[in-house]
């Protein structure tokens, strides 16, 4: 339970949470692109993208994935890994770091706090593991809105990237 945010409840994650996950990121497709984002994540459901399923099951068993649940039901997802996706142009951090992969919620409870709730418990998760740095990259295109998350949970930009024609940020945040 995370008391910043009233009946939600993180609990490890597993492959039999891969289709919640993967409608999560399908419903955030439909909202990033009702609002005119197509850049991010494209149009196409991620479900439907080569390889969406297959990256969704590995996240679910060789890395380690959080469940956000509220009254029972997955609303958010968090992957924590050793470091950045290898097809990311970002550098390795020089020191042992945890490595948020993946941060989706449920947008059908958007404004409770379940992302970052779930940025909070990496930092526990990051300190559990006696590493003192948690990294995380994003899309940088649009506005900014989602860099600005990131600052908002305590999150500090460092480098930005280009994976292709996708602007991307890297954030940092130190952990002790």
């Amino acid at each position: 339970m995370n008391d910043s945010t009233p009946g939600i409840r993180i609990r490890p994650g597993s492959l039999s949470d891969a289709p919640a996950i993967l409608d999560m990121l399908d419903a955030a497709v439909v909202w990033m692109n009702d609002r005119g984002n197509t850049e991010q994540w494209g149009t196409t459901p991620y479900s439907q993208k080569p390889g969406g399923v297959g990256r969704v099951e590995r996240y679910m068993t060789e890395n380690a994935p959080h469940i956000a649940e509220l009254d029972g039901a997955a609303v958010g997802a968090m992957v924590l890994d050793s470091g950045p996706s290898p097809q990311m142009p970002i550098a390795p951090a020089g020191e042992p770091e945890r490595y948020v992969r993946l941060l989706v919620t449920d947008r059908q409870h958007a404004g409770l706090g379940i992302g970052a709730a779930l940025l909070a418990h990496a930092v526990e998760e990051t300190q559990r593991a006696g590493v003192e740095l948690l990294r995380v990259d994003c899309w940088a295109g649009g506005g900014g809105e989602l860099v600005a998350f990131y600052k908002r949970n305590g999150f500090i930009p460092t480098d930005s990237f280009l994976s292709g024609s996708w602007p991307g940020q890297v954030l940092v945040q130190r952990v002790r």
